[in-house]
């Protein structure tokens, strides 16, 4: 399972740069580059809440499964994400277009 650290703190499931789902998904079928791919598990927080009401149950880990459909990354094998850490940024992002999988490296020719 990759280390995950998102800095989507507009996501519901953020909890001080960690997620509390147990298993995200990338989308991005067609990237080339980071900015070509998002986070497909993103909910947007309502009203600056920090409480999260949708949550999963789950404590907020560092360790997520990730289902990846970028699958021009040079780290997806069978839509599964095995690189060692991935980032997730999209500071300001009211949807899931407004995030990225910063560790994406594009294994295209």
């Amino acid at each position: 399972m990759p280390e995950l650290k998102c800095t989507v703190q507009t996501c519901v499931h953020n909890q001080q740069f960690l997620c509390d789902l147990d298993k995200i998904q990338v989308g991005g079928q067609n990237a080339k580059n980071p900015q070509e791919t998002c986070c497909d598990s993103f909910q947007e927080r309502k009203d600056g809440s920090y409480s999260n009401s949708v949550s999963s149950g789950r404590a907020a880990s560092d360790c997520s499964t990730i289902d990846c459909k970028a699958t021009n990354c040079m780290y997806n094998e069978q839509c599964k994400c095995h690189a060692g850490k991935i980032s997730v940024e999209g500071g300001n992002a009211r949807t899931c277009d407004g995030t990225e999988c910063a560790t994406f490296q594009c294994h295209c020719g």
